[in-house]
């Protein structure tokens, strides 16, 4: 029976069907209704095992409506992920996006230290050492956070979109801003990479492509990280039990 692999960010679910570390179809929701949304796709198969790994607590009758949709409810939330972080020696303090990532990147990349990039609502850095140690991370407003950030905090600016071409310095108001928000990324990206150069570099998240394909340096794009992460969570619980 398939695993079903669920990731609820601040601003979209993402989700997928896995039969071990193979990802299957995958769903994207940008709703409110969130649980009713992960019930719905358990309605003609429940799975074995559903982790999710949650950027916002989930109260404890939602708790009880996913267990009753899956055989074992595997969930990472604010509140309720100390014992599987130990397991896959995670600090407590992570995200539980962010800990899924460096349990898939450590797989992916044994033996290999990683910097770790996630492009969401935040830009997120994480660090691995060759031996799997997690060594720390830094945390950084988002692309899109920053263009809407602009616009909430000044008085005069607009909201500018991302650009397709980017320009080296601005010649109006949003060329400006656009040139402004990607080149204080690609310094952030060149600076960082620039003190690790022994370190293979991860994008991953709704915005790795964009930076990625800017990018001198080799870089591997795993949009999914998070998922895989959850994939092998959920391998290690069936080789425990």
């Amino acid at each position: 029976m398939p695993n079903l692999l669920i990731e609820i960010g601040n601003t979209a679910v993402k989700a997928a069907w896995a039969d071990g570390m193979t990802l299957g179809k995958m769903f994207r929701y940008q709703g409110e209704k969130v649980i009713e949304y992960i019930v719905s796709l358990t309605e003609k198969e429940k799975p074995e095992i559903m982790v999710i790994a949650s950027a916002i607590a989930i109260n404890e009758n939602k708790k009880d409506v996913l267990r009753s949709s899956c055989g074992n409810l595997i969930l990472l939330d604010p509140q309720a992920a100390d014992d599987i972080f130990m397991k896959h020696r995670i600090p407590e303090y992570l995200s539980p996006d962010r800990a899924a990532s460096v349990i898939a990147a450590r797989y992916l990349f044994k033996g290999k230290g990683c910097l770790i990039f996630d492009f969401g609502a935040t830009l997120t850095i994480d660090m691995i050492e060759p031996e799997g140690e997690y060594s720390g991370g830094n945390i950084s407003l988002g692309f899109r956070t920053r263009f809407q950030a602009l616009k909430r905090y000044s008085r005069n600016l607009p909201l500018a979109d991302p650009p397709v071409t980017i320009r080296q310095i601005g010649d109006s108001v949003e060329t400006a801003i656009q040139s402004g928000v990607v080149s204080g990324i690609m310094f952030e990206l060149i600076g960082y990479l620039s003190l690790f150069p022994e370190k293979i570099v991860v994008f991953t998240g709704g915005d790795a492509n964009y930076f990625a394909k800017r990018m001198k340096n080799a870089i591997f794009v795993v949009c999914n990280l998070v998922l895989m992460g959850l994939a092998l969570i959920a391998d290690k619980y069936v080789q425990d039990a």
